[in-house]
């Protein structure tokens, strides 16, 4: 669905987030540690934010993966969902479990 301008919405959101300001080309990086940094710096300054800092960082982040879908090249895809343990991490959270295999 676009907008009136021709953008996505999703697109929309990620410029125009209430929640964060995010630095330009943050999920561009090549570093996850140095996205996860920027999103933590993000998320800490915002005052704007309704969540705690490491909830809003990581709903930007999830947001930015799910909307890209299967246009992300699974490069980058792998790099931000490394991303994401940099950012539990940096904001001292267990890490996820790796999904268990059914018998």
């Amino acid at each position: 669905m676009a907008t009136d301008r021709g953008k996505k919405w999703s697109q929309e959101v990620t410029e125009t987030s209430n929640a964060l300001d995010l630095d330009a080309g943050v999920f561009a990086l090549e570093d996850p540690r140095e996205i996860a940094r920027s999103l933590k710096r993000s998320a800490e300054k915002s005052r704007r934010r309704k969540a705690t800092p490491f909830r809003s960082a990581m709903s930007m982040l999830s947001f930015y993966i799910n909307r890209a879908g299967k246009q992300l090249p699974d490069v980058q895809r792998a790099r931000l969902e490394d991303a994401k343990d940099e950012l539990r991490a940096l904001f001292g959270k267990p890490r996820k479990n790796a999904p268990r295999k059914m018998k």
